[in-house]
């Protein structure tokens, strides 16, 4: 059964979180001015733990006396880690072997509640090791979970917010409430069924696991600054959805300025903008000097304005990229900048695949070399 006590972060990772930042300890600092355990590198490199990896980015963690090296270990090895993965949790986050070994038992016990594969959760845990040492707020952590939970949300989903986004987990659960309320009333107030709403959760925190960590406040403020530009409420779902968590994250002072810019560059009326920004609503949250790079970058690429306005998700390509495509399709007689620009779009997945599609036709043999020659008497 879980404690229903916070459990807390050790004593020592709570004293070198305050010391570091305000006093100005640098690791190699704290490594210098006091000695090494022997035991604790003894037993590091026993667990064959690139001892001089810790040395370079963690050194503090080998001068403290107090730590569990080998509880660590034998717990991570009882969930069925291996020799190797064990190694590595340890090389990337020392800090573990601080921890008391009752704390991370009850860590084990509330991550299984949602990740109840023991391989799964050594995975994660491998990735993600200092989301799941770092032992703070073990009640909200629960709190979280079992809120999350009763909104039928995937465990899939709660075990990957946990490990990328365990900011989120560490707050109080009011918090949280909060944000998913008006997350709720947003996508309601804009048409969306009621139906598809933990479906559209589910792909906003998969897609953005930081989406808790913005206030309420944020989406407001965005939304009424995109309500007051003209956007319907059919298309602000559309944005919502395609910006995901990144729409509470943009400033309307931000948004006006790359607006404006845009506008400015393409020479387009307010409902062209809101097309444009529609079919790219990266123009949104691109700043000013990155949208004058991309634009900049198309010039001297001999592309159009009038092309930009055909095919603005274009802008989303840095000026690398879209070099790289035009001479790849050039290679095979294509000029882009005489045509659209749709063939240069998209994903890397997207371009191969309209590459593959204009080499087969370029190889494509004018007549069939199996078929019979027709005779003069047929």
């Amino acid at each position: 059964m879980l404690r229903a006590t916070t459990a807390f972060l050790c004593s020592y990772c709570q004293k070198r979180s305050v010391l570091t930042p305000h006093m100005g300890f640098s690791a190699s600092t704290l490594t210098n001015k006091r000695p090494e355990n022997q035991q604790t590198v003894d037993s590091l490199y026993d667990l064959s733990v690139d001892i001089r990896k810790v040395r370079k980015f963690k050194g503090w963690v080998l001068s403290e006396k107090s730590v569990y090296v080998y509880e660590t270990a034998d717990l991570l090895r009882d969930m069925g880690a291996d020799t190797a993965s064990i190694a590595r949790v340890l090389e990337t986050h020392p800090e573990a072997i601080l921890c008391q070994p009752e704390d991370v038992a009850a860590q084990r016990d509330l991550w299984s509640s949602v990740c109840p594969n023991q391989r799964e959760l050594v995975g994660i845990i491998e990735k993600f090791p200092a989301s799941f040492f770092t032992l703070t707020h073990h009640t909200n952590q629960r709190d979280n979970i079992r809120y999350l939970q009763s909104l039928r949300l995937s465990k899939r989903i709660i075990g990957k917010l946990m490990a990328s986004a365990p900011q989120s987990f560490s707050r109080p659960v009011e918090s949280n409430q909060e944000v998913i309320h008006t997350l709720r009333e947003t996508y309601l107030d804009l048409g969306g069924d009621e139906g598809n709403l933990r479906l559209w959760f589910q792909k906003l925190l998969s897609q953005n696991p930081y989406i808790l960590m913005r206030p309420a406040e944020a989406w407001r403020d965005s939304l009424g600054f995109l309500r007051e530009k003209g956007f319907t409420t059919e298309e602000l779902l559309v944005l919502v959805s395609s910006l995901r968590a990144s729409i509470a994250e943009l400033q309307p002072e931000a948004m006006q300025q790359a607006l404006d810019y845009t506008q400015g560059v393409l020479v387009c009326s307010e409902d062209e903008l809101r097309e444009i920004v529609l079919r790219c609503p990266a123009v949104l949250y691109y700043s000013v000097p990155t949208l004058a790079g991309r634009f900049k970058g198309l010039l001297d690429l001999g592309v159009s304005m009038d092309q930009v306005r055909e095919t603005p998700n274009v802008l989303e390509l840095t000026t690398q990229i879209v070099l790289y495509r035009i001479q790849k399709l050039a290679s095979y007689g294509y000029d882009v900048r005489g045509g659209s620009l749709d063939v240069i779009v998209g994903t890397k997945k997207d371009f191969e695949m309209t590459y593959s599609k204009l080499q087969l036709r370029q190889q494509r043999p004018l007549f069939n070399p199996v078929a019979p020659l027709r005779t003069a008497e047929e």
